[in-house]
């Protein structure tokens, strides 16, 4: 398997952790623990894993590039994880996925400002038929009362601070490893978090005592599965491919969140279901076609040989 497989395999794996935590994590807002208490420990938790593992393997970050990292964990992790709980508890897993797919869109604009990346046609095909493919499958899953305005809106705020976070990162893959990376960006969010004045009020009303066995595997779910190893993947898929093509998996969240929202009915716990129509069938289709689009290498020109490695 080529590193380029491996780096796609990683950003598919991870969007469906992330379609997972759609209908998880909203499971456990409010009634468990607000949204700001659940930013804390699963940024806590997801920091300690990364540390645990960085001081094996040590690497030194230059001082021109720590303020590149405070901002990567300002994006990356303060502004876009707070406001993507928060507005996770207010609307539906659905509408939630489906606000995300702005993210490609945004990444795509700010590479061509801040990378100076050029706009090749067949990737902004894919970009709009993705788009339009999203955007059909919501229009056909109709008007949920789990969702409101509010709620929408802080999920578009965490979608453009995280595709700030894409662009800003690129750079630092080239120059040091994954893992040191993701440690620094989690150092300084972790800070941003604690700082924000509702994170440990909310935190400190948990009572550990009464969780129940479903709560704590779902506790467990975030902290690992949905924060710990994505964003492992995220960064290691990242030192082969661009911030657009990486983002662009962003379009398979609706599908991965509406599959996890049957499927959890389906098992008897939240009830998010909308009906399932022959119109989301081709939407889906849709944006398959558009991530194949983004994401497929360019033809290489004639007599072209490979260079000697």
């Amino acid at each position: 398997m080529t590193p380029l497989i491996r780096s796609h395999v990683a950003l598919l794996v991870l969007n469906m952790m992330y379609g997972a935590n759609y209908v998880v994590a909203k499971g456990l807002m409010p009634g468990v623990i607000g949204p700001n208490g659940f930013i804390l420990l699963r940024v806590l938790g997801a920091g300690t894993l990364f540390w645990l593992l960085f001081l094996r393997r040590f690497q030194k970050v230059e001082k021109n590039d720590i303020i590149r990292l405070a901002f990567c964990g300002l994006f990356g992790v303060g502004v876009n994880q707070l406001f993507f709980f928060n507005g996770l508890m207010l609307t539906s897993p659905v509408n939630a996925s489906v606000i995300m797919i702005t993210t490609p869109i945004i990444v795509f604009i700010l590479s061509l400002i801040i990378l100076k990346e050029k706009a090749q046609l067949i990737k902004i095909i894919g970009l709009v038929l993705g788009a339009i493919g999203s955007i059909l499958f919501t229009m056909q899953s109709g008007v949920s009362i789990h969702s409101n305005i509010k709620g929408d809106m802080f999920i578009l705020v965490n979608a453009v601070s995280y595709a700030l976070y894409l662009v800003l990162v690129k750079p630092l893959m080239a120059k040091y490893k994954p893992l040191t990376v993701i440690t620094w960006v989690f150092t300084f969010g972790i800070i941003y978090v604690l700082i924000w004045p509702f994170s440990y009020e909310e935190l400190s009303q948990v009572d550990p005592s009464a969780l129940s066995p479903d709560s704590i595997l779902r506790f467990i779910f975030v902290v690992i599965g949905v924060t710990f190893l994505p964003y492992l993947l995220m960064v290691y898929a990242m030192k082969i491919v661009s911030p657009a093509v990486s983002s662009t998996y962003i379009y398979l969240q609706p599908i991965l969140a509406a599959f996890f929202v049957y499927l959890f009915f389906l098992l008897g716990l939240e009830d998010y279901t909308d009906d399932f129509s022959w119109t989301k069938l081709l939407s889906t289709l849709l944006v398959f076609i558009g991530v194949f689009l983004v994401i497929r290498p360019p033809k290489k020109p004639k007599g072209w040989i490979k260079p000697a490695q």
